[in-house]
Parts: structure tokens; sequence; C-alpha cells
């Protein structure tokens, strides 16, 4: 087979992307959500790969700048569009997609690449490790109540248009972003995603609602979320659909869940994705009747094994060599020299005796502090090398906050 993989251009954008949508079922999607994918689409950073004049692989990247442990914010290619047409699967199309990706990525000086995986399978072989996780509550309301902390009165709530208040929302988006690593510090245009509401896939549920907290006519929180009616016959059972709930302190927190639980004619507050950490969790009377679930969400590869580890921060002073191996992207493998401590980091190339030896899927893995290397090593996929590495690694890696993509991309 003799494929041609190339730059989009935006005269193919159409028949690139509906090869995308082929390769996910063949469900069009609404002419509001595809213009905005095609507004946030950086034409120079996607490629399709060609079988004659047909479109038979698709992959893309945004530029996204991450937050890492410590606060700050990482460059980070985040990898999306991803498909290849069943008529062509199993030719390497998916891997010759990857390898031109990650070519580029490192070129662009990039340290690291994060994805959300359509199948998490699918991208371990090429270095990407689960990072993050998202969590699912499914809240009984009429069961459930809300130990509120001291100032949840001074909070005042009103409702308000979305699109009305989406410039002070995303203000505040922007002071919690560097609070939690996995947050992603949204680019100009990224807000639309946030309010994109089609008619034809709320599922029987209302057009998106807002209301924000404020608390001296300050803004102090948001929640934008859909109720969905229902009835039987013993009345009302109508489901809060929880789509986005920032706050800027606890009060506001505890606030803004109060009324999503008090919402009328409803008996559920579902969330879809939020931190596994959520203080939600530690303000409901009984956590067994929030139907909790977790899966998978933010994969992450160090693209540069020395860039990337620097980048962040550690929580306890540390000092450690690893032995990496990276087929994929041969130029991380090795050994590499870690110190950093809660102030800062260096990673550099040595010969020195390895302290312990994991894959470049593992470090992505642990990379933002919400899986541990003990765990890794548990299932057998860290090697301690040195006696009592392994702990001093685990715990300096770690993160106070679990890490959380907030929205997919």
């Amino acid at each position: 087979m003799t494929t041609d993989v190339r730059v989009l251009a935006e005269a193919d954008w159409d028949a690139w992307y509906g090869t995308l949508e082929l390769a996910f079922g063949g469900v069009a999607e609404s002419a509001e959500e595809r213009e905005l994918w095609r507004t946030l689409t950086e034409f120079d950073r996607s490629i399709g790969v060609w079988d004659g004049a047909t479109c038979v692989g698709t992959a893309g990247a945004f530029s996204f700048r991450l937050a890492v442990p410590g606060g700050a914010l990482a460059d980070a290619a985040g990898v999306t569009m991803v498909g290849v047409a069943a008529t062509h699967r199993r030719r390497g199309i998916l891997t010759s997609m990857m390898r031109r990706q990650l070519d580029d990525v490192r070129a662009a000086g990039e340290p690291l690449a994060v994805l959300t995986a359509s199948e998490p399978v699918i991208y371990g072989r090429f270095g990407y490790g689960a990072a993050t996780q998202q969590l699912k509550a499914d809240i009984d309301t009429t069961r459930v109540r809300l130990s509120l902390p001291p100032g949840t009165d001074d909070v005042r709530l009103r409702y308000a248009k979305p699109a009305d208040v989406h410039d002070a929302c995303e203000a505040l988006y922007a002071r919690v972003v560097t609070a939690r690593p996995g947050m992603l510090a949204r680019r100009p245009g990224w807000e639309r995603l946030r309010l994109l509401d089609p008619p034809g896939e709320r599922n029987g549920a209302s057009p998106l609602q807002c209301v924000v907290a404020e608390r001296a006519g300050e803004l102090v929180g948001y929640a934008r979320f859909a109720v969905k009616p229902d009835w039987d016959w013993k009345g009302p059972k109508g489901v809060v659909h929880l789509h986005d709930l920032e706050a800027l302190d606890p009060a506001a927190n505890a606030a803004l869940w109060e009324f999503l639980f008090g919402v009328d004619l409803t008996t559920s507050v579902l969330a879809h994705s939020r931190p596994v950490d959520d203080a939600v969790l530690q303000l409901v009377s009984d956590v067994r009747r929030c139907d909790l679930s977790v899966r998978d969400a933010l994969h992450v590869r160090l693209v540069e094994v020395g860039a990337a580890l620097q980048t962040r921060t550690y929580q306890t002073p540390l000092d450690v060599v690893f032995e990496v191996e990276d087929a994929f992207c041969p130029w991380n493998a090795g050994r590499w020299r870690l110190t950093g401590d809660a102030k800062g980091a260096s990673c550099e190339r040595t010969e020195d005796a390895p302290d312990l030896a994991l894959s470049i899927r593992e470090l992505g893995s642990a990379y933002l502090g919400g899986v541990s290397l003990t765990s890794l090593a548990a299932a057998g996929r860290v090697r301690e090398l040195r006696q009592g590495a392994l702990t001093e690694a685990s715990v300096a890696f770690g993160s106070d906050v679990a890490p959380w993509l907030p929205h997919g991309f």
C-alpha cells in the first residue's frame, strides 16, 4: 500500500474531518459543533494520511499549557482527532502518524504530549501513561445532605445567561488553573467549548444554565448545568446534569453544591467529570448514596525527559538516577539524574549507577503526581535498584491534590 502523510490543508478539512467522524461510528456532529472544531483546528499541527484521493487517517494537536506540580504551566501538545478508516486498519497508519507527530512535537520544543484515549489500550505502546482519573457521581439528593462550612450563607447566588458571564467565568477559571496539576490554561476561543450546547445532543435536558456565586459583588464561583425533567407515578424525579463547577473558596463551593441539591422537581445530581478528591465528598452525609465510579482521563507522554522532569517541582528533596526505556523515542532512553525539591529541579544525562528502572510510560503516569511510583512497582512496572530509592522518589513525585483534566479536547 502506498500512502501519503501530509500536513492538513484548509481546503481538505471537510474530507479529513469526515474520515474522523466515520472512524468514530459515522454519526455526523451538529453544524455548531463541527464549526467550532474547524475554528479550533491548528492546521499546521494536523496531519492526514491519503490513499490516492481518499483520506484514510487523521491526527491533530493543540498547543496547550498544562498545569504541573509546583504551579508551573508546561508547554504540551494536546493530541487529538486521531482516527483510521476501517478499510485501512492494521497497516501501520496509526504508527506512522504517531511517529510523525512526536517528531514534530520534539522539533517544536514541547517537552510533553497529552491525550484522552477512546480506548486506553491503544496508546501505551507509543509511550503514553494514564496520569489522571475523573470521578463520576450520581448523588441521590433525596437521601444525601450537605454539611456546610462557615460563611456559606454570605454567598449570593443568581442565575445568569452562560454567554453573558463567560468572560468573568473564564477569568475565575484562569485563577484556579495552576492550583491543580492536569488543568489546561485555555487559549482564546476555547471558552466556546464550555458553552457548546447543540439542541440535538441534550437528550431531553434543558438548554445550558448557569448560576454564579458572588460575595460583596465579586464573582467567587460558578456552576454550569442542565436539568432533565422526569416523572413517574410517585412524582418528579428530574436529574441535574453538572457540566462545570469552579469556586475560589470552600464557602462558595458549598453554596453552589447546595443550590444544585435543591433544584425543584429533581431527585439527583449527576456529575460526569470531577476530581477524585472533590471536596463534595467531604460535604455529603452518605457517600455510599453518591454512586461513585472512576475512569482514566489524561494520558501523558514525556517527549523530552530532561526538560519535562525539570519543569515541575517535587514535594520532598530528591536525588535519583532513572534508567529509562523508550523504544519509540530512543533519544529519551538511558540514564537520567533528577535532583530537585519544592523550589525547583534539574535533570541531566549521567553515567552513574541507576536507582530505579522503568519505561517512559511509567514516567508519564507518575508525572502529575496522581499515580505513585510505589503502586507501579507493585505491579512490576518499576524496579528498585537501590534500596530506599523507590520510597524517596514516590513521595517526592506526589501531589497534595489529585491531578484532574476539567474537559476533553
